[in-house]
């Protein structure tokens, strides 16, 4: 198994690998990392919401959100690394401002999968509300966070 590690993306690991650093009693991956890739996999619902809705324009914005998200998630293992390491000031204010853009495109990709989901009548709407569910509870944890290591 690979070790997750601010060398190692962690959209590179497998979900048992992710899954097993996540469980390991080190300071990241953690929580924020978690919750991004949660609110990826709701922007990636909504991107299947949108293509059965035939709107093309969410699925773009879906897959970018998406995109970022998984982003986010290596950058908050490796904001919270670098402030476990070297306590600094900037090193703290990243393990704040990386759950709050966490939280900012969580919101995004709910508000997404809200407008979807009003316009599918096909079994698909239980994805775009799936997506709003996990996105709602990842901007709340990633706002909390953020609070936390404030």
């Amino acid at each position: 198994m690979r070790p997750a590690s601010p060398r190692v993306a962690l959209s590179e690991l497998q979900v048992g690998e992710f899954l097993a650093a996540l469980g390991e009693r080190t300071p990241a991956p953690a929580s924020g990392a978690a919750t991004a890739l949660t609110a990826a996999l709701a922007a990636s619902l909504v991107e299947l919401a949108a293509r059965f809705a035939g709107e093309e324009a969410v699925v773009t914005r879906a897959k970018a959100l998406s995109t970022r998200l998984t982003q986010l998630a290596d950058e908050d293992a490796e904001a919270y690394t670098a402030f476990m390491e070297t306590k600094t000031e900037d090193a703290r204010r990243r393990t704040i401002e990386v759950p709050e853009e966490i939280a900012a495109n969580a919101d995004e990709v709910a508000r997404l999968a809200a407008d979807v989901s009003a316009r599918l009548t096909s079994s698909v709407a239980g994805d775009a509300e799936a997506a709003a569910e996990l996105a709602h509870a990842a901007a709340r944890i990633a706002r909390r966070l953020a609070e936390l290591n404030g």
